[in-house]
């Protein structure tokens, strides 16, 4: 953590946006004691949307602010260790030529020290309440832009832009077209285009996400810099880094995507994007789950798997874990059974004494549709009745945007994309 109440040496990676980029300035290595933070600020769950939005309106502030004395930043809302399961943040930030170790996150910068000393500006972007536990940063919010619905109270002192929009990157981008045009360049373009084209599902009415003002200002990226990527690659190569774990370890893979149930048992349920069979595998997976739910105190642990076939069809599986076999048994035996919706469980084999497999007949049913069932084994052990307090407990990271866990859009696969559009998009992605 930084000290920002008796001056603080911030390092140039972290404090900058985007290091060995001519277009991006880099700022002194000392921050004299005093001087203020504008900290542009996105949402805790840290998706590409609030990751490029917060970077690009710092970079626009840092240029068009006019206030030398106060160092405009963008903060991402995660501890640094965390941007390893965001892989398509990472893939994005590759693809543009920048480093994560240019980057500053939310363990690195006391805030509430800031707000204390009386240094702190703070602009939300891609939401427009702080969160209870960031409470005490309220009287430091200077701006907010957002595309979700407005819960936030009218101030004189606070301009509000809300609108909604497909993508908070939409509006961002109308800001720097409207009143700094000179600020965008090709590099900074990419990063708007590609978080638009993911949070609007590649600009597809179907989807139900694009609005014409998305499409309008992705139609402005596209012709102010004709050699951005072509829109359907570039979404397919987004869609298939965010689903990618090959570089996680077990636990990494388990709170990538992972919600949780209180009450008479603790219960996690976590999102994987591979086929079960290949999870099963892991070596030491086992003990590995099992050091899993002491760390956590979990009773017990449900993997719900989503993959895909050739033809882009969903492949839906379903495990438990738990160190009680009945307890194991008991969930496994009310999901069997359960009929609204009914899931089709058909058990596989599986490596693991300590595992109970299944392939997911209904290939709709979504973490969505799993999560209620959950609940209502929960409270009938409890001895609950409908209304009361289900104990749910969301966990860093939220669940992605676009996530096909929660019954999005793309359920039924990522769109069809061509061989031909594939290589064109990677000849156009080289890396600057």
């Amino acid at each position: 953590m930084l000290d920002v109440e008796n001056g603080m040496t911030l390092d140039a990676s972290c404090r900058m946006l985007f290091t060995g980029c001519p277009s991006f300035p880099q700022a002194s290595a000392e921050l004299p004691s005093g001087r203020p933070l504008h900290v542009v600020l996105g949402n805790e769950a840290c998706d590409l949307d609030s990751m490029v939005s917060s970077l690009a309106y710092a970079y626009f502030l840092s240029k068009t602010c006019g206030d030398e004395s106060a160092l405009s930043v963008p903060l991402l809302n995660i501890r640094r260790e965390e941007l390893a399961l965001r892989s398509d943040n990472v893939f994005l930030l590759h693809q543009a030529g920048l480093s994560p170790d240019s980057l500053l996150f939310r363990d690195q910068l006391d805030l509430e020290a800031l707000r204390r000393a009386g240094r702190l500006r703070l602009t939300l972007v891609d939401h427009n309440v702080l969160p209870s536990s960031d409470a005490d940063l309220e009287g430091a919010v200077v701006e907010v832009i957002d595309h979700h619905a407005l819960e936030r109270a009218p101030s004189p002192t606070c301009p509000v832009t809300v609108e909604t929009v497909g993508s908070c990157a939409t509006l961002v981008t109308e800001r720097l077209i409207q009143k700094a045009p000179q600020v965008l360049d090709r590099q900074l373009a990419q990063l708007l285009y590609a978080t638009i084209l993911t949070d609007c599902v590649n600009m597809a009415p179907a989807a139900g996400k694009v609005t014409p003002k998305d499409s309008q200002y992705a139609a402005a990226l596209e012709a102010r810099f004709p050699s951005l990527p072509p829109r359907a690659a570039l979404f397919q190569a987004l869609h298939n880094a965010k689903f990618d774990v090959s570089g996680l370890n077990t636990e990494q893979m388990l709170v990538k995507d992972m919600k949780m149930l209180k009450g008479s048992l603790s219960m996690a349920i976590c999102v994987l994007f591979l086929p079960l069979e290949a999870f099963l595998q892991r070596a030491e997976l086992e003990a590995e789950l099992s050091s899993f739910c002491r760390k956590l105190a979990l009773d017990v642990l449900v993997l719900m798997s989503i993959s895909f076939t050739e033809d882009k069809r969903p492949i839906r599986e379903l495990a438990l874990f738990s160190h009680s076999a009945p307890c194991r048994e008991q969930v496994s035996h009310f999901l069997e059974q359960a009929g609204d919706p009914a899931l089709d469980l058909r058990p596989i084999s599986s490596p693991h004494a300590g595992v109970a497999a299944y392939h997911q007949g209904n290939a709709l049913a979504s973490r969505k549709k799993l999560l209620p069932l959950l609940k209502d084994f929960v409270r009938a052990r409890d001895g609950h009745h409908d209304g009361e307090d289900d104990g749910e407990e969301g966990r860093v990271p939220p669940t992605p945007a676009n996530s096909l866990v929660e019954g999005c859009p793309l359920d039924a696969g990522p769109p069809p994309i061509s061989a031909h559009a594939l290589h064109d998009m990677f000849s156009k992605m080289a890396p600057h």
